[in-house]
């Protein structure tokens, strides 16, 4: 740093202000100060740093072996929430969703001086585990696994489903057939319960829902079965993955989407714009679930750094038609 600062003709107070993004340094000067950095190949130590701060400026996430969209979006945005607001990120997989493995990973980032710990808790087992955790580290779920041991932040799945099966009642279908995620995802369980509810609330049959697992498969098989029901005018999937299954059995079917059968999604995966249709979904802003966990973490971290942050925050998703709803052929 003090090279840094010869190069530059400025004080080692005012290159150690430029690291620190500190505010009073002219626009000039931080860009002389910038400049040598660059060309002295400067790198902050941030081991040295934690030594003298006792913070590491580095943010724990635990993260589930998964390819679902939804446990992966999660963690890239954690990760860049983290990234934009000046702290380096270390991720440990939890291999299995319990409280084990949850806890070995705590243990593992615990060793590498972690500020904090942020887990994706698709199951609650995971946040409960967390209570567990050394009382010096503070700890947030994200997900639908979140209970109310811990902070937490998640999607409103209940108010997402309602969005989606209010949607296909006011185009005038009669009914909305459901297709489920797994039984044992809290996230599934509340989907559910948002479609049940919205059918109830309107005075509308409620069909049996199906349920299974997340995959594309597992909506093909639904979907082939209520491909060979007349009667099902219109589906709504509890993810994408699903609702690109129950797309294709529909077509082999000779069923046409939206003209016989309307269908809604939910995840708002980049590629359900180009499924064919283009799916209705329901879109989770995962770039802001991710910036809301990094700031209750961080209020944890700094309680005095502003006002009170709420302990549980709530996200409402957001509807994106497409092509694949339509108001049916006939009016039930």
């Amino acid at each position: 740093m003090r090279d840094v600062a010869e190069l530059a003709g400025v004080s080692y107070q005012t290159v150690s202000r430029v690291i620190n993004r500190r505010p009073h340094v002219a626009a000039a000067t931080r860009q002389r100060v910038l400049e040598a950095m660059q060309k002295l190949h400067y790198r902050r130590n941030l081991l040295a740093r934690a030594l003298v701060t006792r913070r590491s400026g580095t943010v724990g996430i635990i993260g589930c072996e998964s390819s679902l969209f939804g446990p992966i979006s999660m963690l890239f945005a954690i990760e860049s929430a983290a990234r934009a607001a000046g702290y380096s990120v270390s991720v440990a997989s939890a291999r299995h969703l319990d409280r084990r493995s949850v806890l070995d990973a705590v243990d593992r980032l615990c060793q590498q001086s972690v500020e904090g710990i942020i887990t994706i808790a698709p199951k609650t087992a995971m946040s409960d585990a967390l209570t567990e955790a050394p009382p010096t580290v503070a700890c947030v779920t994200v997900g639908g696994g979140s209970s109310d041991a811990v902070p937490s932040t998640r999607i409103d799945n209940v108010a997402g489903a309602r969005l989606a099966s209010r949607h296909l009642i006011e185009l005038g279908h009669r009914t909305v057939h459901h297709v489920a995620g797994p039984d044992d995802w809290p996230e599934a369980g509340e989907r559910l319960r948002g479609w049940r509810e919205t059918l109830q609330d309107a005075g509308r049959p409620i069909p049996p829902a199906m349920s299974g697992s997340w995959s594309a498969r597992a909506g093909y098989e639904q979907g082939g079965r209520l491909a060979a029901d007349p009667c099902v005018t219109a589906v709504f999937c509890a993810s994408d993955q699903l609702a690109l299954g129950v797309l294709r059995a529909l077509h082999e079917a000779g069923r046409r989407v939206p003209e016989d059968v309307s269908v809604v999604g939910f995840d708002g995966v980049l590629d359900s714009a180009h499924y064919l249709p283009p799916l209705t979904t329901v879109r989770q802003d995962f770039a802001e679930l991710g910036r809301l966990s990094l700031g209750l973490l961080l209020s944890q971290l700094d309680p005095a750094g502003g006002p009170p942050t709420p302990r549980r925050q709530l996200l409402v998703p957001e509807l994106v038609i497409r092509r694949s709803t339509a108001r049916p052929r006939h009016r039930e």
